[in-house]
C-alpha cells in the first residue's frame, strides 16, 4: 500500500495548489506567486479529464536506496472522493489501483490479490486525499504556511516550470512538499518529504489534458480466482 499512500499524499498536494488564492509572503515575488496561482486556477476550470505517463521515485533515507516505478494514469476531476482514478504500474510489476465511487481498488495480479475499501480509510489515504481537491482557498491557507523557494526552474526534458515549497502547519504526516507547475498551470512534479526524510518523487510526462476517457477504465474485473482482502 505504500504506492497508494505516497501517491495520494502528493495528488493532495496538487489539489491544494490548485485551488488556494495568491498570498504575499517572506523573500518571495508576489507577482510571481500571484501568476503560478492563476494558472493553476485556470487549469483546474478547465480540466475535465488528464491521461500521462507517470514515473515515482521513492527514497529510504535509512537505506539511503531509491526504488522506481512507471506506469499510465487516467483521472477525471469530481468532488470529494467521487473523483476517478487509475494508475497501472508496468514497472518494475504489474499493479493497477482504481478510485470510483468512493471505493478503491488496488489488484496485484502477480499474487491473485486485491485490496479493497472505502477510499477514505485509513488503509486508503489516495482516494481519501482527493476529498481536499474542492476545499476553499481560505480552508486551505488555514493548514499551509505562505509559499517558500518560489522560483523557476528547467526540468528534465526540457520542461520550464516555476518551482514553489509547501510546509504544513501544525501536526501533519509529512514535513513538506515541493511542486513544480509548467506554463500551462500544470503541476507536473511533487516531491513529498516525510518527518524521517523519507522521499517520494512523482513526475507525469506525455500530458493529455480533456482526454476522451471512457469509465470503462475505472472498473477492474477481477477473476474469481483472485482473492479480495478488504481494508
Amino acid at each position: 500500500m505504500k504506492r497508494l499512500i505516497g501517491l495520494g499524499l502528493s495528488m493532495f498536494v496538487l489539489a491544494a495548489l490548485a485551488v488556494g488564492s495568491p498570498r504575499e509572503a517572506k523573500g518571495q515575488s508576489a507577482g510571481l506567486v500571484s501568476s503560478v496561482l492563476n494558472k493553476l486556477e485556470q487549469n483546474r476550470r478547465s480540466l475535465k479529464s488528464l491521461r500521462a505517463s507517470i514515473s515515482m521515485e521513492k527514497y529510504n533515507s535509512q537505506l539511503r536506496d531509491k526504488e522506481n516505478s512507471y506506469g499510465v494514469i487516467a483521472y477525471i476531476p469530481a468532488a470529494g472522493r467521487n473523483a476517478n482514478v487509475r494508475i497501472e504500474w508496468n514497472n518494475p510489476q504489474h499493479e493497477v489501483l482504481t478510485v470510483a465511487n468512493s471505493q478503491y481498488l488496488l489488484c496485484r495480479p502477480r499474487l491473485a490479490v486485491c485490496y479493497k475499501g472505502n477510499a477514505n480509510s485509513s488503509k486508503a489515504k489516495a482516494g481519501g486525499m482527493f476529498e481536499m481537491m474542492n476545499m476553499s482557498g481560505q480552508q486551505l491557507q488555514a493548514r499551509f504556511e505562505p509559499f517558500q523557494e518560489v522560483r523557476e526552474e528547467t526540468l528534465w526534458g526540457n520542461v520550464s516550470a516555476i518551482h514553489l515549497k509547501l510546509v504544513p502547519k501544525g501536526s501533519a504526516n509529512f514535513k513538506y512538499a515541493e511542486i513544480w507547475v509548467d506554463s500551462g498551470g500544470m503541476p507536473v512534479q511533487t516531491k513529498v518529504v516525510e518527518k524521517n526524510d523519507d522521499a517520494t518523487t512523482i513526475r507525469l510526462n506525455n500530458l493529455e489534458r480533456n482526454a476522451k476517457i471512457s469509465s470503462d477504465e475505472f472498473n477492474q474485473k477481477i477473476d474469481p480466482s483472485v482473492k479480495i482482502i478488504k481494508g
